[in-house]
């Protein structure tokens, strides 16, 4: 058995970061039932361009494996009943929307533990059910912004950046299916649910980690620093190799005393501008001039054997095609295919989480209300008298 085969998650989920929380855990053998709301053609994700098919696209594809999807509007009284059903035969229930929306849809602890003592009711939003700021709309590019990550990253003097990738948003779906694995624990420990209370807001702040420390603790300022350089450990950048770029990361200073050595400059060791971590923090400027000049001498592939082969932290900068190809990607598995009837073979990146020795088979995420039926008859118990009923008042959408 895969390791959450016996827990089963309720989720009103959409777009990205609730999804991608519980991606990692229907990947463990979690049961996601997605409820899906027809009345907006379901989950958002599914119309992201720009591959987009129908109410299918590569994006939601990318976050909805090994999942169920049922369509299904708790807006309605028969959609509501249907929904209090699931939550009697659930773990949790799980969501991503704005920080005032679970009240408004009666989806905390207080409002369903009438009907099951221990369920988990997990809210992931933008700024969380509390503060100034519940009713806003939390997106990862706002939240890179108002956390201050865009404040360093990019270039001293340029624009301010965000990161290539929506980090905030992923470090936010790991952080509620830590807390829902944690929920369940707990429910199942002591017999009662709770509330899990998870944004985005508090994830982006968090991740601040030593940044924050410094400045609270001791007045630090963190600032841009050029080609993405450590704040204080160096030399730790990207370097200018003969044909092309190159990131060493001299995290320790074992790997400074061979640096040195491979580029035949072991006397820079015993230069007094640059025998510490402090001392060539404070000489930055000498030492990367010296080091370009260097490395230019040399391929990126000449200089990556031999700082690998003295055991230094270092990397080609790859393009994802490349990091996708590359060896390690291969022989770890973190390649998976699914097959779709309009896409074909959908490709796609595996979870890097992994609990003993058996894995997921990889599911192709489902169509809106794929499984309506199947988890209604075979969960609920619902005959097919009861289902029809239930579609003709409309809560699975307009009939």
């Amino acid at each position: 058995m895969l390791p959450l085969q016996d827990i089963r998650i309720v989720s009103l989920e959409q777009y990205g970061a609730g999804p991608f929380g519980s991606l990692h855990l229907a990947e463990l053998g979690a049961e996601i039932i997605k409820i899906e709301d027809p009345s907006v053609g379901g989950d958002i994700g599914r119309q992201v361009p720009p591959y987009v098919e129908g109410e299918d696209s590569l994006f939601f594809e990318s976050f909805n494996r090994n999942k169920s999807s049922i369509s299904l509007d708790i807006g309605t009284p028969e959609g509501r009943a249907v929904f209090e059903d699931l939550v009697r035969n659930a773990d949790a229930v799980y969501s991503n929307l704005r920080g005032d929306v679970p009240e408004k849809l009666g989806i905390r602890y207080e409002d369903l533990k009438h009907l099951n003592p221990a369920i988990v009711c997990c809210s992931l939003s933008g700024f969380g059910m509390t503060g100034p700021r519940v009713k806003e709309p939390g997106y990862d590019y706002i939240l890179q912004g108002l956390a201050g990550w865009m404040s360093v990253t990019g270039d001293p003097g340029g624009a301010p950046e965000k990161t290539g990738l929506s980090l905030v948003d992923y470090s936010g779906g790991l952080v509620a299916a830590t807390a829902l694995i944690s929920g369940i624990h707990a429910a199942r420990r002591d017999g009662i649910g709770l509330d899990c209370d998870v944004s985005l807001y508090d994830t982006a702040i968090s991740m601040l980690t030593y940044l924050a420390t410094w400045h609270l603790t001791a007045g630090h300022e963190p600032r841009r620093t050029a080609r993405s350089a450590h704040p204080s450990l160096v030399p730790f950048q990207t370097f200018p190799a003969k044909d092309g770029w190159l990131v060493v990361g001299c995290a320790k200073e074992k790997f400074w005393h061979r640096l040195a050595g491979i580029i035949g400059r072991p006397e820079l060791t015993e230069d007094p501008r640059f025998r510490t971590f402090a001392d060539r923090a404070r000489h930055h400027d000498e030492l990367e001039a010296i080091l370009d000049a260097e490395l230019g001498l040399r391929t990126v592939e000449e200089w990556l054997g031999e700082m690998r082969a003295a055991s230094i932290p270092c990397s080609p900068i790859n393009s994802i095609p490349q990091a996708l190809a590359d060896e390690q990607t291969v022989a770890r598995e973190m390649v998976v295919s699914t097959e779709h009837p309009v896409f074909g073979t959908v490709r796609q990146v595996a979870s890097p989480v992994r609990v003993g020795p058996v894995r997921a088979e990889p599911r192709r995420a489902p169509e809106r209300g794929q499984h309506t039926d199947e988890v209604l008859r075979d969960l609920l118990g619902y005959s097919g008298e009861r289902i029809a009923d239930i579609r003709a008042a409309g809560a699975f959408g307009t009939p």
